[in-house]
Order: C-alpha cells, then sequence, then structure tokens
C-alpha cells in the first residue's frame, strides 16, 4: 500500500491522487503538479425500515479523519444517541475526539427520536482547514424527525499542524462507521458521493456508493 504522505514532488498519495487525477476535473492539473486539498464533503444517507421509538432504534454512528487512520484528531457524528458525557437516547451529536479520547461534542434535534417508518435521513460531513485551524461540521441535513439540520451549532474547531487534508481516505470513513444498534431497522447507510476542494478552489467530486450497512 502506498503511503499517507506526499511524495518528494508534492504529489498527493494514491488515495487522493485517484479522486483527481481519474475524474479530471482539476484545470490545469500535470504531473507532479502539488495540488493541497483544504475542504472535504462527505454526503450520507441513512434509511430507516421500522423505527422503535420505544427502545431509542436504530442507532447510528459516522466517522470522519484527516488522516488515513482515527489515532489522532477526528470527528464522530452520531444519530439518535448522544453518548458524550453521557448516554442520552436521541438527537443528533458532534463528537471530536484525539484517538481514544473524547475533546469536545455539540448537538442539536434536542432529544427528538426516530419514529417514522421509511424515513430518509441525509446530511453532509464537512471537513476543512484553514490558518491553522481543523474544522468539522454537520451541514444540509434533512429528516422527517429533526427537519432541516446542521450548520453553526454542529461546529467544532480545533488548531491542528496539518497544512492540508491530503491524506483523506474515505475508506477510514466507512470502515469506522456504523449502525451500532437495531440494524435490522435499517435499510442502509451510505457514503453517497464525496468532493473535496483545493486551496486554489479547485474541485473534484467521487461519486462511488460505499455501503456502510444494508439489509440483505
Amino acid at each position: 500500500m502506498s503511503s499517507n504522505t506526499q511524495d518528494a514532488g508534492g504529489r498527493l498519495p494514491w488515495r487522493a491522487v485517484g479522486l483527481l487525477a481519474c475524474l479530471g476535473v482539476i484545470a490545469g492539473a500535470r504531473p507532479g503538479h502539488a495540488v493541497n486539498v483544504v475542504r472535504v464533503e462527505e454526503h450520507w444517507e441513512l434509511r430507516i425500515a421500522t423505527p422503535e421509538p420505544g427502545s431509542d432504534a436504530p442507532q447510528a454512528t459516522c466517522v470522519m479523519s484527516p488522516v488515513g487512520d482515527i489515532a489522532g484528531l477526528h470527528a464522530v457524528f452520531e444519530i439518535n444517541q448522544r453518548t458524550q458525557p453521557s448516554f442520552s437516547p436521541g438527537g443528533l451529536q458532534l463528537q471530536l475526539w484525539n484517538g481514544d479520547a473524547p475533546r469536545a461534542h455539540v448537538e442539536a434535534g434536542a432529544d427528538a427520536a426516530l419514529g417514522h417508518a421509511d424515513e430518509t435521513v441525509s446530511w453532509t460531513q464537512v471537513m476543512e482547514i484553514s490558518g491553522g485551524v481543523l474544522r468539522f461540521s454537520v451541514s444540509g441535513g434533512q429528516s422527517t424527525t429533526w427537519g432541516s439540520f446542521g450548520g453553526s451549532d454542529l461546529t467544532i474547531e480545533v488548531p491542528t499542524e496539518l497544512a492540508n487534508l491530503n491524506q483523506y481516505d474515505p475508506q477510514v470513513s466507512v470502515h469506522h462507521s456504523a449502525v451500532g444498534y437495531a440494524a435490522n431497522r435499517v435499510k442502509s447507510l451510505s457514503l453517497k458521493r464525496v468532493r473535496i476542494v483545493s486551496a486554489t478552489g479547485e474541485m473534484a467530486e467521487d461519486a462511488t456508493v460505499r455501503v456502510v450497512h444494508a439489509l440483505p
């Protein structure tokens, strides 16, 4: 497997090169052209089958990291549960973790719990870096239970020494995300597409659907 760091020519690691070069959307890109990714958008979809409000079911967790693992700073978005600083059912919570240690959390949706059959919950998880600050946020959320959600109330910022998000890997998000409780009540949890933005404003989108969970 290739390294997660930039090579001597300033090229992106293999995962980001595939996202940029293979889609062919970075204008003027050429071999060896250095590209700094400063924003990543993950578009997620959770399709509910038959929820059970009385038992706080189901519950899902989605993870996002600026690098190829979750050993350092990363974000966790919880749906229909809030586990920090202690468990509370329902609602939405965005958490900042450093490895196994929780650092901060914000929440929205009060304690409303999933209770509508065949509901679809969609949202965008955003990670961006600017001026030595790493920002995680949830935006554009749509659901029957919580209505529109996301924005300033689901945003966490933290100082960082990272210069870019070139080590981002969508497979890390998929691998560490899950329907952790009552998966039989969820039709699917999927990362529908990923968009990245460079420091010069160029964009690329990967429309590969990455399935975290699906009923047979």
